[in-house]
């Protein structure tokens, strides 16, 4: 299940007062859950799925093994790439089954294009292309400065005709947003207009700067931790995702 922003209510006439009333509460209370959760834009959607918390709750644990945590993330990303396709455009096609013919729905235009972003952006990319084998591939690398925790590129490749596409740019992790910012300003250079961001954990703080650069960005996650520590990582988080996913720490 996506929260999503409820839609605006019109204010009606006064026979239906009671109603309006009640939906003005229900709007408030909409936003004292989102301030309580951290959430600072209407673009950020939460997948609430139990499967989705259920594994990652397993992948949060100190003591998993990096074979089942790579596995487990495979899984989530596949989950989260339903839910950030699901407005996709279709149209109709003429096909023969076995009993008849019929007017069936396929994808439309163009396929659409995951840039991951190095190196732990490719543990949710394998599971998407599990779903969506047939979509282009991106990669940005980008590490972070420990000191000055700003993002330093040193890859950069994506389709020629990505401004044809949309771009899915998938990162486990949200936390200061600074590569996740730089990540999106390459590929907007690149000439990418339709854009949106998959993570698995999200930082308040990360929220708020990604979507004060890149307003236009829709972005999912499957949960908005409490804060940022004092090196930039998650809280409570579940350590260096690129870490975990190939056991190199």
């Amino acid at each position: 299940m996506i929260r999503r922003p409820p839609r605006s209510t019109p204010k009606p006439s006064s026979a239906a007062s009671d109603v309006y009333k009640r939906q003005l509460l229900t709007n408030v209370f909409y936003e004292i859950k989102k301030m309580k959760e951290g959430v600072v834009n209407d673009r950020i959607y939460t997948v609430e799925h139990p499967l989705i918390q259920h594994k990652l709750t397993l992948m949060r644990r100190k003591d998993q093994s990096t074979a089942v945590f790579r596995q487990l993330l495979r899984e989530i990303s596949t989950l989260l790439a339903y839910e950030v396709t699901r407005d996709l455009p279709l149209t109709l096609v003429k096909i023969d089954t076995p009993m008849e013919e019929m007017q069936a729905p396929v994808l439309s235009g163009k396929k659409l294009c995951f840039v991951s972003i190095l190196r732990a952006g490719n543990g949710l990319l394998d599971g998407m292309l599990d779903l969506m084998p047939s979509a282009r591939v991106g990669h940005v690398g980008l590490y972070r400065d420990p000191k000055s925790l700003e993002a330093v590129e040193y890859y950069f490749k994506v389709p020629n005709d990505i401004s044809e596409r949309l771009t899915i740019v998938v990162d486990p992790m949200l936390a200061t947003a600074n590569s996740v910012i730089a990540a999106i300003d390459r590929i907007k250079q690149a000439g990418a207009t339709n854009i949106k961001f998959v993570c698995l954990l999200a930082s308040p703080e990360g929220i708020e700067f990604l979507h004060t650069a890149h307003p236009d960005v829709e972005s999912y996650t499957a949960s908005i931790d409490d804060r940022l520590d004092e090196h930039g990582y998650i809280l409570p988080g579940l350590g260096d995702a690129g870490d975990r996913i190939y056991g190199t720490k």
